[in-house]
């Protein structure tokens, strides 16, 4: 069995407003072994963009990944506190 390229669990992405936080993402988890190909689809506006930005820790301020575990090659990314 082999070790997963990405594997995400439960992510989340979160913006503040004016009414509180505002969950743009949230519980998504996938995996993608070594030479699968993954497609995100849905409507416009439901969170892809942002879910791919939060897994190069690229979700631009005040936005943050609000949670969830990324681990790529088998290294928990996260874990990183980068």
């Amino acid at each position: 069995m082999s070790v997963p390229l990405l594997e995400v669990e439960d992510l989340a992405v979160s913006f503040p407003s004016a009414a509180g936080e505002l969950r743009a993402v949230e519980g998504v988890s996938f995996r993608v072994e070594p030479g699968e190909v993954l497609g995100l689809v849905g409507e416009s506006g439901c969170g892809k963009s942002s879910a791919a930005l939060a897994l190069l820790d690229l979700v631009p301020p005040p936005g943050r990944r609000a949670g969830g575990r990324i681990v790529f090659d088998g290294e928990d990314v996260t874990a990183r506190g980068c």
